[in-house]
């Protein structure tokens, strides 16, 4: 009788161990092809940061011809990267049942990329931009109330650096982690930068989205998927971003060594990741004060609508915990 309790005990325990190891699936759709801006996601992944919060992450990347924001609502997806606040926005004034739960960068990674002789950003409302439609129909309603650019001096931008380097009186949109790059390898030149955040654009960017039911009824889910990742941008900005970039070139082999350097580089130098309020509260930091100051500075531009209320598009609770700050280099 004892031989078979301790048999039984025995089988007992072999089942229990990957019950209690047992993880939770989670579909994260990201808003580009794998890149160097989705660094901590792909690390948190790559170096098993995912697995030890309990969570099994599928990351399905998203591209020119793929959207992957609609399967969110639809429940084909349990998390999404958006692109910045203006998306968080939109979902209030459509009624869509997503709600951001962390922000990964502290400013939007967007600036405007020009010729050597500019030496001021108000140089250049005097120059030919290069703007797409989407940047149209936000940040450049921005530059028009608060700074005076004018809609007749832009050209459509189609992502093609050749119109910019051909007309040396001319700016170009772009990410500061990607264009500025391109400019040096293209044109043989070092661009001036000038970054849209620190001009007063003050959007979050590479927000963490989830659905309204998910926040509701996996909270504790919802918790452990912000945290992770919070400490896999550390470990990606900071550490050793090896894990990291090796899967994102497995996903996009197009990617190089160099860009994804560069584009670290970057992330560090100008604070997109971690500064501001982050640097106290930890990375995926949102404060209601920066969220209303977006807002106030989209209503007074005509972008977004007066009446919406914003503060359902987001909300506080994942967030602001300090966790990670420690992995920060102390120097």
């Amino acid at each position: 009788m004892k031989r078979l309790i301790a048999v039984f005990m025995g089988f007992s325990a072999v089942l229990a161990v990957p019950m209690a190891h047992a993880l939770d699936k989670v579909r994260f759709g990201t808003n580009w092809v794998a890149e160097a801006e989705h660094g901590g996601f792909y690390q948190a992944l790559a170096d098993g940061t995912y697995r030890k919060y309990g969570l099994d992450v599928t990351i399905v990347p998203g591209g020119p011809n793929i959207n992957n924001r609609i399967l969110l609502p639809v429940g084909k997806l349990d998390f999404f990267m958006s692109a910045n606040s203006l998306q968080s926005f939109d979902a209030v004034e459509h009624n869509v049942p997503t709600i951001a739960v962390a922000a990964s960068f502290q400013k939007d990674p967007q600036v405007f990329v020009a010729h050597p002789d500019v030496k001021t950003f108000a140089d250049l409302k005097s120059r030919t931009l290069f703007v797409s439609k989407e940047g149209m129909a936000s940040y450049f309603q921005w530059l028009k109330a608060d700074y005076g650019f004018d809609e007749s001096r832009v050209k459509p931008y189609t992502f093609n650096a050749q119109p910019f380097l051909a007309n040396k009186h001319s700016a170009m949109q772009g990410y500061v982690t990607s264009e500025p790059y391109a400019i040096e390898k293209q044109g043989g030149f070092k661009p001036v930068v000038f970054l849209l955040a620190d001009q007063g654009f003050d959007a979050y960017s590479t927000l963490v989205e989830t659905r309204r039911d998910l926040v509701e009824k996996q909270p504790d889910l919802v918790q452990r998927f912000v945290d992770a990742s919070a400490i896999g941008w550390y470990h990606y900005i900071y550490g050793d971003s090896r894990p990291g970039n090796d899967l994102i070139k497995k996903q996009n082999p197009e990617m190089t060594d160099a860009l994804l350097s560069y584009s670290i580089a970057k992330l560090k130098e100008y604070g997109i990741v971690d500064s501001g309020a982050s640097l106290k509260l930890g990375i995926g930091a949102m404060t209601d004060a920066r969220w209303k100051s977006f807002f106030d500075r989209m209503v007074h531009a005509g972008v977004v609508k007066p009446n919406i209320d914003y503060k359902r598009g987001y909300t506080l609770q994942f967030v602001n915990k300090g966790v990670g700050v420690d992995l920060r280099p102390k120097n």
